[in-house]
């Protein structure tokens, strides 16, 4: 019964659905097959020639200078503070710092948070993230870290920023 059903499946016209790049063999195995309605097929010379078989470009790292060492945050010498015009919709002025990393590399790096006390010689702690709307900022300075301290009138979300939570104020 099963062969009849095979030999007459296979003797039927298919047309060849576009594929990717296939390794299995027509029927790899007729029991997990049966049920299908397309066959795993290689793919066709004109697919290979166009080149489906290419490799995929490999994306690039958001942070590439801490990727470069697989560390998740780096310390570094700011050698510059100033601030950076944000791209087309937006205005306003974001606080920059060009900092020397501990692998040498120099970088821009934001400074997130209301005022800040680092100047030139001032030693940061960077971690990876772009700043979307600066052009060529990829990296965040951490706040309440190393030199740099804590947004000091912050609230809510305190832990980002490195501020203590206030104390209450006593009774009596």
């Amino acid at each position: 019964m099963a062969t009849a059903f095979f030999r007459s499946f296979l003797s039927t016209p298919m047309r060849r659905p576009l594929l990717g790049p296939v390794a299995l063999p027509l029927f790899a195995s007729p029991v997990a097959r049966a049920f299908s309605t397309t066959p795993v097929q290689n793919a066709t010379l004109n697919q290979v020639l166009r080149g489906c078989r290419k490799p995929k470009k490999a994306r690039h790292a958001v942070s590439p200078a801490l990727s470069a060492v697989r560390a998740p945050m780096l310390k570094g010498v700011c050698v510059k503070v100033g601030i950076t015009r944000p791209k087309k919709p937006n205005s306003g002025e974001r606080k920059t710092a060009r900092v020397r990393l501990s692998t040498g590399k120099v970088i821009s790096a934001f400074i997130p948070g209301e005022g800040h006390n680092i100047q030139q010689h001032s030693v940061v702690m960077v971690r990876g993230g772009r700043m979307q709307d600066c052009p060529g900022v990829r990296y965040h300075c951490i706040r309440g870290s190393m030199d740099l301290g804590g947004v000091g009138t912050r609230v809510t979300s305190r832990s980002k920023y490195g501020t203590k939570k206030p104390k209450k104020a006593s009774v009596g």
